[in-house]
């Protein structure tokens, strides 16, 4: 009988206590994306990234409009092409197209990798500016993922600043 009374008695409690210590508790909300969009850091990884791999795109760019004019000219001459030379012709647009998919796959492949890794830079930057402005202005939690979030608890142009203010 003891325990089922004092059970009784802390949810009593709890239940008088909880809507105080919500009422002042503090909550803010960062939009990651935007973040990862319109932060200086980020704004500046991604050009780096975009002249990083700039030749690299420039090349695929020129093998893919080698090997559409390669099409084109199989599909237009083929057929009035001698038999050896056809077959010479689609041999090499075989190759350059065996080639042009290994490029692009591994430029994916290490653009990807790259953006990881900058990003991932850029994240923790944010995260630490997070826990800043967190520990500065006393919030009990600030959210990353939200269904809704009020404009009244959004810090993500305090985060954007903040990341703006480093180098």
């Amino acid at each position: 009988m003891k325990a089922t009374t004092l059970s009784v008695l802390a949810a009593a409690v709890l239940s008088i206590a909880a809507p105080t210590a919500f009422a002042e508790s503090k909550i803010g909300f960062v939009n990651s994306d935007r973040v990862m969009r319109e932060a200086a850091p980020a704004v500046r990884a991604q050009q780096r990234l975009e002249k990083e791999f700039e030749k690299r795109d420039q090349e695929l760019q020129r093998l893919g409009k080698e090997l559409q004019t390669t099409q084109e000219d199989l599909e237009r001459n083929g057929v009035t092409m001698a038999e050896a030379d056809r077959r010479t012709k689609e041999r090499t647009f075989n190759d350059l197209n065996r080639d042009f998919q290994r490029k692009q796959r591994e430029f994916r492949e290490d653009l990807n990798q790259r953006r990881n890794e900058e990003l991932a830079s850029v994240l923790d930057r944010a995260n630490r500016a997070v826990k800043q402005i967190a520990e500065a202005e006393k919030f009990d939690v600030i959210l990353q993922e939200a269904v809704y979030a009020s404009p009244r608890i959004d810090v993500t142009d305090k985060v954007i600043k903040a990341l703006a203010d480093t180098k």
